[in-house]
C-alpha cells in the first residue's frame, strides 16, 4: 500500500486522544463514525463533534481513509499499527538522553503489564543485544557529550 509506506517514513504526530481513534480503527479495521463515537463514548465522555474532530484530523493527517458505501462514509487505517507505534516508540526514545534512555526503558517494562511470550521475547532480544552492547552509552544531549553531568 503505497500510502502505508509513506506514512511509515514520517514522523509519528498523534496526539493521545486521536491514538484512541487509531485503536478502535486498527481493531474493527473498517468502521463507521457512528460505530467509532459509540465505542468511544463508553471509554471517554466526549462529545460527537469532539470525536469528529479527531476523525477529520487523522483524515486529513492520511491515517485514515475514507470511502462512500451506502450512504455512510467507512473508514479505515493507512498505517500499519505495530509499524506506527514502533516508529512513535524510537521517535520518543531518540528525544531522550541516550545514557538514560536504558533505566526509562526498564521503568516501562516495569510499570506495564506483559504476557509470558512478550517477556520471553525480550529476554531473548536482551541476550542477543548484550553481545553487543557497550559498557556504558555516552550522553547526547550536548554536542560534545556530557558523561560526567548526566
Amino acid at each position: 500500500m503505497d500510502t502505508v509506506a509513506k506514512k511509515e517514513q514520517k514522523k509519528v504526530e498523534i496526539s493521545s486522544a486521536e491514538w484512541q481513534i487509531m485503536r478502535i480503527v486498527w481493531t474493527l479495521k473498517h468502521v463507521t463514525s457512528s460505530e467509532i463515537i459509540n465505542l468511544m463514548q463508553k471509554k471517554q465522555t466526549w462529545s460527537d463533534s469532539t470525536i469528529k474532530t479527531l476523525i477529520t484530523r487523522l483524515t486529513k493527517k492520511e491515517f485514515l481513509s475514507r470511502k462512500k458505501e451506502q450512504g455512510r462514509y467507512i473508514y479505515s487505517s493507512t498505517v500499519a499499527e505495530q509499524d506506527t507505534m514502533n516508529e512513535y516508540a524510537n521517535s520518543l526514545f531518540n528525544d531522550f538522553c541516550a545514557h538514560k534512555a536504558g533505566s526509562v526503558l526498564n521503568e516501562l517494562i516495569d510499570s506495564l503489564e506483559i504476557s509470558q511470550a512478550d517477556i520471553a521475547k525480550l529476554e531473548k532480544t536482551l541476550k542477543e543485544k548484550e553481545k553487543t552492547a557497550p559498557e556504558h552509552v555516552h550522553c547526547d544531549c550536548l554536542p560534545d557529550g556530557c558523561d560526567d553531568m548526566c
